[in-house]
C-alpha cells in the first residue's frame, strides 16, 4: 500500500460507498472484527477530513469500535471475490465466523495499529472524534423510520471520525 494525501482521492464517494461498499474494521490484527457498510459519508467538518459512519449497537463490530480509538474503512473493489466478501461480512456475525479466513482476506496492521487487508484497494484510517445516536423524535422526515425496527434492526449510533491516513494499492 502507498500513502497518499486525502486531497489526492479521486473516488466518487456516492459510487464508492453506495455501490462498491466497504468493510468497517476495528480492533487489532490479533483480535478484530469487520462488517460491510453501504451507508456513510466523507467530507470536511471542524476543519478536518472526516468520515461519518452509522453502526447499529447490536452488531458485533460495534463492541470493537467502542473499545478502540481508531476505525478503518477498507474498500476491496468490485471483483467477484470482493462482492462475495462484502456479502458474507454483511450477513454473518464475527461471533460465529472467522470472517477474514472464510473470505480469503489477509489481515495486516495499519499505522494506527488497527486492521486492514492486503487485498484492499483503499484504506482510510480514522480516529473517532464524535458520537451520537439516531433518535426517532429528531427524524424530520418520518419515512426514514422505515429503516428501523423488527428484522431491520435498532437505531444506529453515528460516529464522526477524522481521516488520519489514506493508503491505496500500488
Amino acid at each position: 500500500m502507498k500513502k497518499i494525501e486525502v486531497s489526492e482521492l479521486n473516488d466518487n464517494v456516492f459510487t464508492t460507498i453506495g455501490k462498491e461498499w466497504m468493510l468497517v474494521t476495528a480492533g487489532t490484527k490479533d483480535k478484530f472484527n469487520m462488517m460491510t457498510a453501504s451507508w456513510g459519508c466523507l467530507g470536511w467538518l471542524w476543519n478536518k477530513p472526516v468520515a461519518v459512519m452509522f453502526i447499529r449497537p447490536e452488531r458485533y463490530t460495534h463492541e470493537f469500535i467502542e473499545s478502540q480509538d481508531c476505525v478503518n474503512l477498507v474498500f476491496l473493489g468490485q471483483s467477484e471475490k470482493a462482492r462475495q466478501a462484502y456479502a458474507f461480512c454483511g450477513s454473518k456475525s464475527g461471533r460465529d465466523h472467522d470472517k477474514a479466513r472464510e473470505c480469503g482476506l489477509t489481515p495486516c496492521s495499519t499505522e494506527n495499529g488497527s486492521v486492514s487487508f492486503e487485498e484492499a484497494r483503499l484504506t482510510l484510517e480514522c480516529r473517532k472524534i464524535y458520537k451520537t445516536q439516531i433518535r426517532p423524535e429528531e427524524m424530520t422526515d418520518k419515512t426514514i423510520g422505515q429503516w428501523y425496527g423488527g428484522a431491520k434492526g435498532g437505531l444506529h449510533d453515528v460516529y464522526v471520525m477524522e481521516i488520519t491516513s489514506v493508503s491505496v494499492a500500488e
